[in-house]
């Protein structure tokens, strides 16, 4: 389960970790990007691009900070997104275009992102939000 907030992803995700006993892992900040120190405010630079948090029964919550200097605001709808991680590129592609059907709003298909991952993200024709992340990981 992917959790956005509009900054108050490091203030969620430590609250999270007290409640469920657990700590914060796999933690990245947008300046850990050199290609965002020149378009981001040094708060906006300083929150989290992705985090991970385990709590129960394997499951585990992701989260980042969306930024108001892209226009991004939060709604219901745009704070929950289910995260499928698939086993290979091929199955990534054949989830993104059949969730993608009749979507009105989705990424530029599946694409190789800067932190590793070949990603993309739909709202699909019943407005569940969807984002595939595969990572060629052993």
């Amino acid at each position: 389960t992917y959790i956005n907030t509009l900054g108050r992803t490091e203030e969620a995700f430590s609250f999270y970790a007290k409640i469920f006993d657990t700590s914060m892992q796999g933690i990245q900040r947008f300046s850990d990007f050199d290609g965002m120190k020149s378009v981001l405010s040094e708060n906006e630079l300083n929150g989290l691009l992705h985090v991970e948090l385990p709590i129960l029964g394997g499951h585990v919550l992701m989260g980042t900070d969306m930024l108001e200097s892209a226009g991004h605001t939060i709604n219901i709808g745009n704070n929950v997104t289910i995260n499928l991680e698939p086993d290979s590129k091929a199955e990534a592609d054949h989830l993104y275009n059949s969730l993608s059907v009749d979507s009105v709003e989705h990424s530029d298909g599946m694409n190789d992102m800067d932190w590793g991952a070949y990603w993309g993200t739909c709202l699909d024709k019943f407005g569940v939000r969807w984002m595939i992340n595969f990572t060629n990981q052993p």
